[in-house]
C-alpha cells in the first residue's frame, strides 16, 4: 500500500498511549504511522514524511540498554517533537545537555505556564491543565533550546531548538487530561509541517480495498465474525473487496449475550448481505472452560478454541488461504509489545498469530485503528447505525465477566443480569452516553433477607464507563434513581443474586474489563 504524500512518522518508545498520538492526528485527517524507534530508516523515507513524533516510553534515558535516537533523522531536516522520554532524548543527545532521576516524580494533573506563546504553544491558555507521567526531569537544557513552557515541579516542560524545527514536551499532549494537548499537536502538524489534512475514512477504505486485492489475488479469505462491530466491519470491508471469495464464520461460542447469536446471524445475513455461517459451538468451548477460573488460561483456551473450530470449517479445503480478524489496537497494545518495547497488560485471544499447522495467513485491516475510528469506517461502509453503536463486546464474550470458576448456571445468572442493565440504559436514553456497560458476576456470595427468610445468594458489579478511546477511561455518573432501579430489578428478578454494587474506578489504574 503506497503511502500519502503528506504523512507523519511516530516512532514508538513504548509508551502506553503511542497510538493516541496517531488517532489525535487522525482526527485532523492527517496520515500517520507508527513504527519502532530503531525502524530502519531508508523503509520510512518514501515518501519523506512531513514531520516526526518521538513518544513516551517506560524507561530512563539513562538505563542500560534503554532506547535510542537515530541522530541520522536530523538529515531529514522536517519538525521533529518528543514527547516525554522523546523530550528527554532530544535534551540528552546534544552536549551538555542531561538528564537526571527527579527528586519528586510527577504524576497526574499539572497546570502549564507558557513562557513563550509563538508556534507549538499558539493559542494555548496559561495555566491549561497538562498530563504528566514521568520519574526524570531535563536538570541541563542544551543551549542550543529555550523552554517555551514549564510546571511548579518541571522547569522544563516545553522546549524548542533556537535554529530548527524541533521541539519536545514533558507531558503527553495526546491524552484527553491535557486539556489543551489537541491544540498543541494540531500547531504542530498544521502551523509547523504544514500539512493540509486529507486522510478520511473514505480514503482509508480505498487503500485498504486495493491492499487486500493485491495481497488476496484469486485467492479464499475465511473471516472470523465474533457478533461485534470490529469483526463486522472487517467482514464488510472484505466483501466489497473481493466479494465472493470471502466466506465468514459465526461462532456461538456459549459465551454471547441472551438471545445474541440468533439476533446478529440475522443482521448479517438480511441487512448486509455477508456469505456466513452460524456454528453452534457451545458445548465445545463450555466442556473446556468448566472449573477454570484463571482469566489468563480463560483467554488461551478460548483462543485455542477458536482456532479449533475454524480449522474444522476449514476442513480438507484447499482454497482457504488467509484468516480475517477485527483484532484493533487496544487488543494489541495490552497483549503485546506493539512495534517497542510498551508494557505486557493482558492477553487477548485474537493477538499473537496463529498456530503453523493452521498454514493460514492473517488479514487485519483495522489493527491498528481505535474502536471510534472503527466506528467512523463502519458509518463509511454502510453498517446500520443501531449496529455500529453497539458497546465493545471482549472476544471472550461472559467467559471473562464471570470471576471465577466457569459454569452454565452462572453464565445465565449473568445473562439475565447483563440484560436489565441494557435494557434499562437503552430505555432511559442513557445507552449511547457511555463508552461501555456491562455486569460481573463475582465469585462472592453474601447474606441477605428476602420474604423473611435468609438467602445466600451471588454479587454482581454494574460497570459503566465514559472514554473517548478506550486507551484512558473515567466510570459514568449514572443517575442513583437509575442505578437503585437497575439493582432492584436484578435482585427481584434473577432467584441466585441478591446484592449489587457499583464499580467507581477509573482507568488506569483499573482496565474496563475486570479480567
Amino acid at each position: 500500500m503506497s503511502r500519502h504524500s503528506e504523512w507523519i512518522l511516530i516512532l514508538d518508545y513504548g509508551s502506553q498511549f503511542t497510538q493516541l498520538i496517531a488517532r489525535r492526528l487522525r482526527e485532523f485527517n492527517i496520515y500517520c504511522e507508527i513504527h519502532p524507534f530503531n525502524v530502519s530508516l531508508e523503509d520510512v523515507s518514501t515518501p519523506k514524511p512531513k514531520g516526526v513524533v518521538l513518544s513516551g516510553g517506560p524507561m530512563s534515558v539513562n538505563d542500560e540498554g534503554a532506547p535510542h535516537l537515530q541522530t541520522e533523522i536530523f538529515d531529514w531536516d522536517v519538525p521533529i517533537l518528543g514527547v516525554c522520554y522523546g523530550l528527554q532524548l532530544l535534551a540528552s543527545t546534544e552536549i551538555p545537555g542531561s538528564v537526571e532521576k527527579a527528586e519528586k516524580r510527577e504524576y497526574g494533573r499539572a497546570h502549564l505556564i507558557i513562557d513563550n506563546s509563538t508556534d507549538l504553544l499558539k493559542g494555548i491558555d496559561d495555566g491549561s491543565v497538562v498530563w504528566m507521567s514521568h520519574g526524570d526531569h531535563i536538570q541541563q537544557l542544551p543551549p542550543s533550546y529555550e523552554v517555551i513552557g514549564h510546571t511548579a515541579n518541571a522547569e522544563v516542560a516545553a522546549v524548542r531548538h533556537l535554529e530548527n524545527h524541533i521541539y519536545g514536551v514533558q507531558f503527553h499532549p495526546e491524552v484527553a487530561h491535557t486539556e489543551c494537548g489537541k491544540q498543541i499537536l494540531k500547531n504542530f502538524a498544521f502551523e509547523i509541517c504544514g500539512l493540509t489534512g486529507d486522510w478520511t475514512a473514505a480514503s482509508f477504505i480505498d487503500e485498504q480495498i486495493e491492499a487486500i486485492q493485491s495481497k488476496v489475488g484469486s485467492d479464499k479469505v475465511l473471516c472470523a465474525l465474533s457478533g461485534g462491530v470490529d469483526s463486522t466491519v472487517v467482514a464488510t470491508l472484505i466483501h466489497k473487496a473481493i466479494g465472493d471469495q470471502l466466506e465468514c464464520v459465526f461462532v456461538d461460542n456459549g459465551l454471547l449475550r441472551k438471545s445474541e447469536f440468533q439476533d446478529v446471524l440475522h443482521l448479517y445475513t438480511r441487512d448486509l448481505k455477508l456469505p456466513v455461517k452460524g456454528v453452534d459451538a457451545s458445548k465445545l468451548f463450555l466442556d473446556r472452560l468448566t472449573g477454570v477460573s484463571d482469566p489468563e488460561t480463560k483467554r488461551k483456551i478460548i483462543g485455542a478454541s477458536f482456532i479449533d473450530v475454524f480449522e474444522k470449517e476449514i476442513g480438507t479445503r484447499s482454497d482457504f488461504k488467509y484468516l480475517a480478524q477485527g483484532t484493533l489496537y487496544p487488543d494489541v497494545i495490552e497483549s503485546i509489545s506493539f512495534k517497542g518495547p510498551s508494557a505486557t497488560i493482558k492477553s487477548h485471544h485474537n493477538v499473537g498469530g496463529l498456530p503453523e499447522k493452521m498454514k493460514l495467513n492473517l488479514i487485519e485491516p483495522v489493527r491498528e485503528l481505535f474502536k471510534d475510528e472503527v466506528r467512523i469506517v463502519g458509518r463509511e461502509l454502510g453498517i446500520p447505525e443501531h449496529f455500529i453503536a453497539r458497546h465493545p463486546f471482549p472476544g471472550p464474550g461472559l467467559g471473562i465477566r464471570v470471576i471465577g470458576d466457569l459454569s452454565q448456571d452462572r453464565l445465565n445468572l449473568l445473562r439475565e443480569a447483563d440484560k436489565i442493565f441494557i435494557d434499562e440504559l437503552k430505555a432511559q436514553n442513557l445507552y449511547n452516553e457511555v463508552w461501555q456497560a456491562l455486569v460481573v458476576l463475582l465469585p462472592v456470595q453474601s447474606v441477605g433477607v428476602m420474604g423473611d427468610e435468609r438467602t445466600y445468594e451471588f454479587t454482581v458489579a454494574l460497570r459503566a464507563v465514559t472514554s473517548l478511546d478506550g486507551m484512558t477511561a473515567d466510570w459514568a455518573h449514572l443517575p442513583y434513581e437509575f442505578l437503585a432501579h437497575v439493582s432492584n430489578r436484578i435482585i427481584n428478578e434473577i432467584k441466585g443474586i441478591n446484592r449489587v454494587v457499583y464499580d467507581i474506578s477509573s482507568k488506569p489504574p483499573a482496565t474496563i474489563e475486570w479480567e
